[in-house]
Formats: C-alpha cells, structure tokens, sequence
C-alpha cells in the first residue's frame, strides 16, 4: 500500500456522530501513551496529521483520517492509565467499545502494543475482546527502536504466547521508520 494522501476528515465524541459507512475502517487502537498518534503520522508521512503529545490520554475522541480516498484510518480513544476521572474514563471505555462492537465497515483493528510491556492485563483484555466480538486484528509493536537484543527474544516470546489469534505482528519505531513498509504491505489488503 502506497499512501499518496492523507487528510483529517472528523472527530465524534458519541456513537450517533459516526460518518456513514462508506469506506472501509482501519482501526487504531492501544493503551494511552502507546504511540498510536506517532505511528499515525509516520504511516502517512504527514507530520501533524494526529496530534501527539507527552500526556497520556491526549487523544479524547474517535478521529477519522481519510487515505487515498479509499479508506478511513480511524484513531480510537487510548486505554490504560490515563489521568482522567473514572466517570472520564467509562464514558472512553463506552465509546471505543461501542464502536467496535456495531461498526460494520471495520475491516481490521490494529493493535498497538508497546514492545517494552508485551504482557499487560489490559492489552490481553483488548485481543479477548476482539475475538469474543469476531474482529480481525493484527498488533504492531511500537517503540521496538527502545529495545535491547535481549529484550527483543522476550518480546517476541510473549507475544507469540499472548496473540495466536492476531493476522500479524510487525515490530514498529516511527522514530527509525523500521516497520513502516512491511505494515503498509499487512494493511493493503484490508482497504478495499
């Protein structure tokens, strides 16, 4: 997959705010502070097409970029750890949950995992909930560029244990670029 546009199209805060169903949806989803804003802006070659920021949680809604005119990448709300209220975070928990569950045009969820924390709760509650709902989802492994060789092994083995059940695993840095053209390769042929 080649990415030669890529465009903001809109944010929702509730589930009656989603665009019509006219392109397939390639989801991005993983705990706060994971890197999906980063992994974004890299995947598409535009800088400040997703906001980043230091503050886990930054991302509050579900956003939608267009690419190519052919599908949405859709951005979801980060899980996990975020300094937010807990009323906050079940109104979060609602949202990207509720998307998932009734959206027809998902046509694959990408995991983000962060290759320094390969075995925590709330990203194997995530691949159970995707399976118990039938989504196909393949995980990306961010910040791999932080790893060291030993680490890496570890990595790789608990992921293997954890996601017998995902499409692919691809070991991502958006900072080196590593991973960008074996992921483009993986997301082809969910676009159309």
């Amino acid at each position: 997959m080649k990415i030669r546009n890529a465009r903001f199209y809109k944010s929702v805060s509730a589930l009656n705010q989603l665009p019509e169903e006219t392109l397939p949806e390639i989801v991005f989803v993983g705990r706060s502070n994971v890197g999906k804003s980063s992994l974004l802006n890299s995947l598409t070659g535009k800088k400040g097409l997703a906001k980043t920021s230091a503050t886990p949680g930054k991302t509050q809604l579900i956003n939608y970029f267009v690419i190519n005119d052919t599908c949405f990448f859709v951005d979801l709300p980060g899980y996990g750890y975020a300094k937010v209220s807990k009323v906050q975070k079940h109104e979060w928990g609602k949202l990207l949950g509720g998307y998932i569950r009734i959206r027809d045009r998902i046509s694959l969820i990408v995991l983000l995992v962060d290759s320094r924390h390969p075995e925590m709760t709330s990203d194997h509650e995530m691949m159970a909930f995707l399976e118990y709902y039938g989504r196909p989802y393949g995980i990306v492994l961010t910040k791999y560029d932080k790893l060291k060789q030993k680490e890496k092994a570890k990595t790789e083995r608990a992921m293997k244990k954890y996601s017998c059940k995902s499409k692919f695993i691809v070991n991502y840095s958006a900072l080196s670029g590593q991973g960008k053209e074996e992921l483009l390769e993986k997301l082809a042929s969910y676009t159309s």
